[in-house]
C-alpha cells in the first residue's frame, strides 16, 4: 500500500521494479533529439501531398476543375472523389464504426473524400501530390471548386431544430438515441420527497496534440508489401479498415508506430487521409507523406465534449440520492467515425460515477451538425458528465440543507458494495460494474491533504478584492478495455529480452513501465531488457493497441502471461544444452541458470546455441471483457476577481487509487498532465462556430492553451489500496483520471465564491468574459429582486 512519496527509490537486481520510480527509458532518445517521429522519416523518391478541403459548411459538390493544377511544374498527380470512384469499383469507400457499431450508424459513415456532398468545413475535396510540400501546396490554387451551397445546421443541442438534414434519406439529424437504465427511476421519482431540475452545457473543445498527424506510404520494393508510417493507439484496427477499403489482403500491410507526440484518444484514429495517403502511393507507385499543418488539425482532427442536459435528480430528505433522470443531446458533427459514439455512451452510462444511485433512466440524442466529427478525448462523455452530477450535488446540498461533503459521503460506495452495477446501455444491452475500492477514502485523503476544515472559513470571503471559494469532486475512472491484448518475447544472442507489444505508446511511459513489468515476470533486472516495441503490425500477430486505459492493465497482463510459458522455454532449451532434467536447475534469475551439478549457462549462451534451432520465443495473449475502475477526489481553491471575471487556482488536490501503482513518476506526470488539460478546457479552450458553419476559433492565436506556468499550485496523491481482481497485476487504468473532476470542482468553486450572489455556472467554458457576465447577471438580478421587496404594497 503506497502512496506517491518515494520518487526516487534506488533500483536493484533483487528489488521489484513495479512500484519504483525509475526514470522514463524513452527520455535519453527523445531529449537527444534521436526520436522518430513521421516526419523525421525520409525515403528516396519520396513525394509530398497536401489536401484540398473544403471551404464550405454544407452543400452540394458540382465540379472540381483540376486540370491548371496538374499542369503546374512539380505536380505529380492530383486525385478526387472521381479517381476513388474509378480506382475502387465505383464507391467511395467510408470509415466504419471501431466501437459501439450499429447497423442503424452506418448511413452516417465518413466517406474518405466527398464526391456529391460536402457536410464540413475540412472536409477532402482533392489530394495534390508533388515534389515538395510548397509545390503542393501552390498548386491547391489552380483548382476550381463549383459547390452549391444549402442551409447550414449548427445547433445540435436539446431544442435543436430539424428542419434542414445533413442527410436526405435520413428522417432526422438525430443518428440513433441511446439510453441508460438502472432499476426503477418512474417509482423513485414518484415517491420522492425533493427533486431538483437543472439545465447544463459543455462546449466543443479538442485533444490538441503537441504533434499533428502525419503520413508516410510507399510499397516496399523487396517484399511488395504495403507499408504505412505514422501509426499510433490502433495500428491493427486501423490496418484492417484500409485493407478492406483497398480491398487487399490485411497480411500485405504494414502500419508501423514510431515515436508519437501525444494522442489523447484523438490521434491515431482512422481518417480520411489513412487511406487518401496510401492510395495516392499506390497510384504514383512512389513514397508519398503527408503532415497535417495545426488549422488543418483543428478543422479535420476529432473534436469532442459538446453535450447538452436536462437532468433531474430526487434524493431523500436526508441526502440519500434516490434517482437520476434526464435528457441529453450531443452535438457529433457531420459524421459518425471510428469511435464517435464512445463519449456519448458513456456520458450516460457512467452518469452515477461513484455513488450509490440506483435508479437511472437517461435519454441522450446523438445529433448531427455540419461541424467537424468528433471522436473521443480523454475522459470521453466522463468529464462532461461529472460536471453535470457534481453541479448538481452542491445545488442539491444546498436546497436541503446539508453539507456538501456530508452529501457526498452518505452516496459514495464502500468496498462491501462491489462490485457495484452500473446502468445498462440501450440499444446495446452493454453492461458493467465496478471491480474494488472504497471511495470514501480517496475523499477522506484528500480532504486531509487539502486541509478542508481551515479552508472552509475562506469559502465566500473577499480578500484583497478577489472572492474566495473552495469546493470537491469526486470520479471514477473506467479503464481496461478488452477483449485481448498480445505479446510476444524474444531472448537476443546478447542475453537480453526485446519485448513485443499490441499496445501502441502514445508518450505516455508505455516503453518504461512495460520495461518493469517484463523483468518482474522474468525475475530480470530492467538492464536485462533490451527494448519495448510497440504498435506496430509487424511486431505481433494480434493487437488491439492504447485507449479507454487499457496498456498496462490488458499489455502489461498480456506480458506477465506469455512471461511464464517464456520462462518454461528458456528452462527447457537450457535442460537440453546442460544435459540434465527441467527439475535440476536449481537457481533461475539475473543473466545466469545454474544446474544442481554445478554447471552453468548464461543466457547469452543459451540464446547463441539456439540459434540454429529457431532461437527462443513465446508469444501469447491476455483476454478480459471486464473493466477496470480507478476513482478518486479532487479539491480545488479558486480565487476570482470580480472585476475582471479572471481565476487563480491556488491549490488543487488530487487523490486517486489506481489498484497497484507500476511506475510513480509516469503516475503522476499523467495525473498532473490530465489536471492541467481539464483546467485547459474549462478556462481557454473552445472550438467556436458561426452560424455558416466556419470555425472562429481556428488557429493557436485563437484557440487559447495552457502554458507551463498557468497553474503552478497542483498536487497528486496516489494509492493502491484496492488492486483490481479483474487482471494478474492488480493495476486499473489511471491514464484518464485527473481530467475528470476538473469541471465539476472548478465549477462549483466558483458558485461557492459567490454563493451569496447565487452565481450559477452552468455552462463552459469559464473564461473571464462569461464569469465576468455571470457575476454582472447575478447583481442585476439580486438588484431588481430588492426592488420588488422594497416596492410599496
Amino acid at each position: 500500500m503506497n502512496d506517491l512519496t518515494a520518487l526516487d527509490t534506488p533500483l536493484s537486481v533483487s528489488s521489484p521494479a513495479i512500484g519504483q520510480g525509475i526514470d522514463r527509458v524513452e527520455d535519453p532518445r527523445l531529449l537527444r533529439g534521436l526520436g522518430a517521429f513521421v516526419d523525421d522519416l525520409q525515403l528516396p523518391h519520396m513525394l509530398h501531398a497536401v489536401i484540398l478541403r473544403s471551404s464550405v459548411a454544407h452543400g452540394r459538390l458540382r465540379g472540381l476543375d483540376v486540370s491548371a493544377a496538374r499542369a503546374m511544374p512539380g505536380v505529380r498527380a492530383v486525385f478526387t472523389g472521381a479517381d476513388v470512384l474509378a480506382h475502387c469499383g465505383g464507391r467511395v469507400p467510408v470509415i466504419p464504426m471501431r466501437l459501439d457499431p450499429l447497423p442503424e450508424l452506418e448511413p452516417f459513415e465518413q466517406p474518405v473524400i466527398a464526391h456529391d456532398t460536402v457536410r464540413h468545413v475540412g472536409e477532402p475535396l482533392a489530394v495534390i501530390v508533388a515534389d515538395s510540400a510548397a509545390l503542393a501546396e501552390d498548386a491547391l490554387e489552380g483548382i476550381e471548386v463549383d459547390i452549391e451551397s444549402r442551409s447550414v445546421v449548427v445547433e445540435g443541442g436539446l431544442d435543436a431544430p430539424d428542419t434542414v438534414r445533413l442527410f436526405e434519406a435520413a428522417a432526422s439529424n438525430c443518428a440513433v438515441r441511446l439510453r441508460a437504465v438502472r432499476g426503477d427511476a418512474q417509482a423513485a421519482f414518484a415517491n420522492a420527497p425533493y427533486v431538483r431540475r437543472e439545465r447544463f452545457h459543455v462546449h466543443r473543445h479538442a485533444a490538441l496534440p503537441m504533434e499533428t498527424r502525419g503520413v508516410l506510404a510507399h510499397r516496399d520494393v523487396d517484399s511488395g508489401r504495403l507499408v504505412v508510417f505514422g501509426a499510433s493507439k490502433v495500428p491493427f484496427a486501423n490496418r484492417r479498415i484500409l485493407a478492406a477499403q483497398l480491398d487487399i489482403p490485411e497480411a500485405a500491410i504494414d502500419l508501423i508506430e514510431g515515436d508519437t507526440g501525444g494522442s489523447f484518444g484523438a490521434r491515431g484514429e482512422f481518417y480520411p487521409e489513412d487511406f487518401l495517403i496510401p492510395f495516392a502511393a499506390l497510384r504514383c507507385e512512389r513514397p508519398v507523406k503527408w503532415i497535417e499543418d495545426r488549422r488543418e488539425h483543428l478543422i479535420a482532427c476529432n473534436h469532442a465534449r459538446e453535450t447538452e442536459c436536462e437532468l433531474e435528480l430526487a434524493c431523500a430528505r436526508d441526502g440519500t440520492v434516490l434517482g437520476l433522470r434526464g435528457r441529453l443531446a450531443a452535438d457529433v458533427g457531420a459524421y459518425l467515425r471510428t469511435n464517435g459514439i464512445a463519449p456519448s455512451r458513456n456520458v450516460i452510462q457512467l452518469a452515477s460515477g461513484p455513488y450509490r444511485i440506483p435508479d437511472i433512466d437517461l435519454e441522450l440524442a446523438v445529433m448531427l451538425t455540419n461541424k467537424t466529427p468528433v471522436g473521443t478525448y480523454r475522459g470521453p462523455g466522463r468529464f462532461e458528465t461529472d460536471f453535470f452530477r457534481e453541479r448538481m450535488f452542491d445545488l442539491a446540498a444546498a436546497d436541503l440543507g446539508l453539507d456538501r461533503v456530508e452529501f457526498r459521503r452518505r452516496n459514495l460506495l464502500t468496498s462491501s458494495e462491489m462490485p457495484w452495477q452500473l446502468a445498462t446501455l440501450l440499444p446495446y444491452n452493454s453492461d458493467s460494474a465496478t471491480d474494488s475500492g472504497d471511495y470514501r477514502e480517496t475523499l477522506e485523503r484528500c480532504l486531509r491533504e487539502f486541509d478542508w476544515t481551515r479552508k472552509s472559513a475562506l469559502n465566500g470571503r473577499v480578500i484583497d478584492g478577489r472572492h474566495h471559494g473552495i469546493a470537491l469532486s469526486c470520479y471514477i475512472e473506467g479503464g481496461g478495455s478488452g477483449p485481448r491484448e498480445g505479446a510476444r518475447l524474444v531472448l537476443e544472442t546478447d542475453g537480453r529480452v526485446s519485448v513485443y507489444t499490441g499496445s501502441s505508446s502514445n508518450g505516455q511511459g508505455l516503453e518504461t513501465v512495460f520495461t518493469q513489468i517484463a523483468a518482474d515476470a522474468l525475475e530480470l533486472p530492467v538492464s536485462a531488457i533490451r527494448g519495448v516495441f510497440h504498435g506496430s503490425t509487424s511486431g505481433v500477430d494480434e493487437g488491439f493497441g492504447t485507449y479507454s486505459s487499457r496498456s498496462v492493465v490488458m499489455g502489461g497482463s498480456a506480458i506477465v502471461t506469455v512471461a511464464k510459458i517464456f520462462r518454461e522455454r528458456i528452462l527447457t532449451a537450457a535442460a537440453e544444452t546442460l544435459d540434465c532434467l527441467v527439475d535440476d536447475l536449481a537457481n533461475v534469475g539475473g543473466d545466469r541458470i545454474v544446474a544442481r551439478s554445478g554447471r552453468t549457462l548464461s543466457l547469452a549462451a543459451l540464446a547463441q546455441a539456439r540459434v540454429a534451432h529457431g532461437g527462443i520465443s513465446a508469444d501469447g495473449s491476455f483476454s478480459s471483457a471486464r473493466r477496470t475502475y480507478s476513482y478518486g477526489a479532487h479539491a480545488a481553491h479558486i480565487a476570482v476577481d470580480a472585476r475582471t471575471g479572471h481565476i487563480d487556482v491556488l491549490d488543487y488536490v488530487a487523490v486517486e487509487d489506481v489498484g497497484r501503482i507500476i511506475n510513480p513518476r509516469t503516475l503522476h506526470g499523467q495525473t498532473i498532465g490530465a489536471i492541467v488539460q481539464g483546467l485547459g478546457g474549462v478556462f481557454l479552450e473552445q472550438l467556436a462556430y458561426d452560424d455558416q458553419g466556419q470555425l472562429l476559433t481556428g488557429s493557436l492565436a485563437d484557440y487559447l492553451l495552457p502554458t507551463a506556468d498557468a497553474f503552478p499550485n497542483i498536487r497528486a496523491i496516489a494509492l493502491e489500496h484496492h488492486p483490481s481482481p479483474n487482471n494478474p497485476l492488480g493495476a486499473k487504468g489511471a491514464g484518464e483520471g485527473g481530467i475528470i473532476p476538473v469541471a465539476g470542482v472548478i465549477a462549483n468553486a466558483l458558485a461557492a465564491a459567490f454563493a451569496p450572489l447565487a452565481v450559477a455556472p452552468h455552462e463552459l467554458p469559464l473564461s473571464p468574459s462569461r464569469v465576468w457576465h455571470l457575476i454582472a447577471q447575478a447583481r442585476d438580478t439580486q438588484a431588481r429582486a430588492k426592488v420588488v421587496a422594497d416596492a410599496p404594497h
